[in-house]
């Protein structure tokens, strides 16, 4: 890549270092070993992402939205070593520490996208890189959307640059009930897909219900061409990857055969032990009641409910079952089971107790998931649903920080958690408002103010501003 001197600099340092296998760069263990079954190498593609280096930061004087719901008004953060180390009024501020003055800005942490296909379905959108659906059968759960990510995708620096995006969640497309493997990936400039792979991010299994099975295997004179087909197709593979489940369990306690071993029975086995997440593309309420009952009577949990056009119907469901709703502000009515939503779906599944997500789905939206969070905000407002600016954050910070099981490092300005922040130049939910400095892992990746701080694709260089080409 193509980035700042400081950055490219920082990258051969990086590369040059040596770390060991059980510890990153910044002192972070390296990921656990998954061993949904534990006879193979539960991630034959580890992440080697090392942080860029940062210094010793503190920003005063700003309001900070924490991510999880809080405010504070005229306050300081301090971060170094990667992590943040304080966050208050008012800070002791360390000797030698970069000073930053927040006075009239905003604070907030970076935000996380949990549903995107930068990298898989990259700019430019010619059909040569179009890798992100394997249209090829009903369940391709034995595929992984990492093994399509292209770094060099210049959609990666305009999430960062433009929409303050410092993690994000690519899954595969929707034409498949099963469409295989979702990867977290933190948003920095990388040479190869497993540089950017979050350290410790559970895998999430993409699936989907509705239109699109039964629209795309139905044309083909093949199942599922129905809804219900949709379902009996889904709950024969869930019986099929508990077979296999169990033949593996029995081989690790009284030895035998060994089994051969299955790709696709292998990620749905990884859900029901509870080390794969669910990511379940669904618009309609009762089609969501219908996946919490297969999931129930499979054993396994639902992570989120992505698009969920209809989630206003059942926050309650949503809340009793612990499942997130990912939604658009105002993107529905493009087909039959996107219709019947309201502008209120965000702030009303909040409102009723169930975790609400604002996500992009789109390499454009992604670059202003701040605004659409503030449409939905609004929208809440004028129903006389009154959510503060802070809390409001919370979607697009700590509950998808939650729903991709990654809250414990990153999603909200605390203590000990990587410093993923991004300094706005004004209200972020305002239009007029954009990204002044992103931090991710202490690590300033973009400046507005500095050209030499804005990362770029190898892809866009030679492009009118960015220099000739010779």
């Amino acid at each position: 890549m193509r980035i700042a001197a400081v950055l490219l600099a920082a990258t051969l340092a990086l590369f040059g270092c040596a770390t060991t296998s059980s510890e990153s760069a910044s002192g972070v263990p390296a990921a656990p070993d998954r061993s949904m079954i534990s006879v193979f190498d539960p991630d034959p593609f580890p992440s080697t992402y090392q942080p860029y280096p940062g210094v010793p930061t503190v920003i005063r004087g700003a309001t900070i939205y924490d991510g999880e719901g809080g405010q504070i008004d005229n306050g300081m953060v301090y971060f170094a070593d990667g992590r943040i180390q304080a966050i208050g009024q008012t800070l002791d501020v360390p000797e030698g520490a970069t000073v930053i003055d927040g006075t009239g800005l905003w604070v907030t942490p970076g935000i996380i996208d949990i549903h995107s296909h930068l990298g898989n379905y990259p700019s430019p959108s010619v059909a040569a890189h179009q890798d992100g659906n394997e249209i090829t059968g009903p369940n391709t759960a034995n595929v992984w959307t990492e093994h399509s990510i292209w770094p060099q995708d210049p959609g990666f620096s305009r999430a960062l640059a433009n929409g303050g995006v410092t993690t994000l969640n690519v899954l595969p497309g929707s034409a498949n009930l099963f469409g295989g493997r979702t990867v977290t990936l933190r948003n920095v400039p990388s040479r190869t897909m497993q540089e950017m792979k979050f350290p410790g991010a559970p895998y999430g299994l993409k699936m989907a219900c509705g239109e699109n099975p039964k629209r795309v295997y139905g044309s083909r004179n093949r199942t599922p061409a129905s809804r219900m087909a949709n379902i009996a197709v889904a709950r024969q593979a869930w019986i099929d990857a508990e077979r296999y489940r169990n033949q593996w369990r029995s081989y690790r306690e009284n030895g035998g055969n060994r089994p051969a071993r299955n790709l696709r029975h292998e990620t749905l086995a990884g859900v029901m032990d509870g080390e794969i997440l669910v990511h379940n593309h669904c618009y309609r309420a009762d089609e969501m009641a219908i996946m919490i009952d297969m999931a129930r009577e499979f054993g396994y949990t639902i992570s989120t409910f992505h698009h969920a056009v209809e989630a206003y119907k059942i926050p309650d469901l949503l809340r009793e079952n612990d499942i997130c709703a990912a939604m658009w502000a105002d993107w529905w009515g493009f087909k039959m089971e996107a219709y019947d939503t309201v502008f209120e779906n965000v702030p009303m599944v909040h409102n009723g107790g169930a975790c609400a997500i604002v996500h992009s789905d789109d390499q454009n939206q992604i670059q202003r998931l701040n605004q659409e969070a503030a449409k939905a905000l609004a929208d809440g407002r004028r129903a006389g649903i009154e959510i503060s600016d802070a809390e409001a954050w919370q979607w697009l910070a700590i509950n998808p920080a939650r729903a991709l099981g990654i809250a414990d490092e990153t999603g909200s300005l605390v203590a000990g958690k990587r410093a993923d922040i991004v300094l706005w130049n004004g209200d972020p939910f305002s239009v007029y408002s954009r990204p002044q400095m992103v931090w991710i892992d202490g690590a300033l990746l973009y400046d507005m103010n500095n050209p030499q701080l804005r990362p770029i694709s190898d892809f866009e260089l030679g492009q009118p501003g960015e220099g000739s080409v010779r």
